[in-house]
């Protein structure tokens, strides 16, 4: 499979028009490898009020008319972000959407003047593991996180 590029896949902003998808987007690895929590439950079905209107991000990657990834950045602090709801549809893996999601991320963060990004995970998930840490995450302490899932938890210093 080759990589996708920026010129095939467009990078877009969250917009009511488009808010379903990070629903559909994330309920479907969540059911393929976990269970949705009531907090996904909360966040997925208002992404505006949950994310957005408190300060936060929501992206998508779009291949030609369709939407096919998805990746936010939700506001801990001023300086501190999560980078979460990040998922890629199953018919689009191993394209390298994912990667051009997490930079995209990065590169808002860090015009935004955000300090660290965090991130939780799971070490089932081995390919999405390994793309963060070439991204420069490391795993630290993972305190009681916000997602029964989480057995990981890394942080990039910007």
């Amino acid at each position: 499979m080759g990589k996708l590029t920026n010129k095939e896949v467009e990078i877009i902003d969250f917009s009511k028009d488009n808010k379903e998808a990070i629903r559909t987007l994330n309920y479907e690895w969540l059911e393929k490898f976990f269970r949705i929590e009531e907090g996904d439950r909360l966040s997925l079905s208002n992404p505006k009020e949950e994310i957005i209107d408190k300060g936060g991000f929501i992206f998508y990657a779009k291949l030609g008319n369709d939407i096919v990834g998805t990746a936010s950045l939700l506001k801990k602090s001023n300086n501190i972000f999560e980078l979460g709801k990040m998922a890629v549809s199953n018919k689009a893996q191993g394209y390298g959407i994912g990667t051009l999601l997490l930079e995209h991320a990065i590169k808002v963060a860090k015009s935004e003047n955000v300090q660290k990004l965090v991130l939780y995970s799971n070490k089932q998930l081995e390919p999405a593991l390994r793309l963060y840490r070439k991204y420069g995450f490391e795993e630290v302490a993972l305190e009681q996180g916000p997602y029964e899932r989480a057995d990981i938890k890394m942080e990039k210093n910007l």
